[in-house]
């Protein structure tokens, strides 16, 4: 099964990097298995999340998952929110991102164009800080940690 994890954002906005921060500490976390040779077929890319690019990043997997900072009135920081392609108007119902990018086209896209991957999982990250420079809030820093913890456990297990 060949698996690409997405990390969507800009990590010289604050808390839009979370994507990116997510990707680098799988990366971290998962080198020596991946090294030994126990982790095969799975990419890591980021992305700003371009619509095309993101159809592109995914296009050919079994299964993508994508992480991005997402928007919603009342929230709680660094709350994760969790979709999948089978209810892609979800990522539309209140919840948005920080950037010009929108899931939602891109999954309606791809669609289209017969390029989704068999499985895609969408994990959005409640943000509180999206102002310029680098490094992430503290509730948004943890729910990073959180969420590479709980997606190296569904890539190794």
């Amino acid at each position: 099964m060949t698996t690409v994890v997405i990390g969507v954002g800009n990590p010289f906005r604050r808390d839009d990097g979370v994507g990116p921060a997510v990707v680098e500490l799988l990366r971290e976390r998962l080198t020596g298995l991946r090294s030994a040779g126990g982790l095969t077929g799975v990419r890591f890319v980021t992305s700003d999340g371009e619509t095309t690019a993101l159809i592109d990043a995914w296009t050919g997997a079994d299964r993508a998952v994508v992480v991005d900072a997402v928007r919603v009135a009342a929230g709680d920081p660094g709350r994760i929110h969790r979709f999948s392609a089978e209810h892609p108007a979800a990522t539309r119902a209140g919840v948005g991102t920080p950037h010009a990018a929108d899931l939602g086209d891109a999954v309606a896209l791809a669609r289209a164009l017969d390029r989704m991957p068999r499985s895609l999982l969408i994990f959005g990250v409640q943000v509180d800080d999206i102002g310029f420079g680098p490094g992430l809030s503290a509730a948004v820093a943890a729910a990073a940690r959180h969420l590479a913890d709980e997606i190296a456990t569904l890539l190794v297990g």
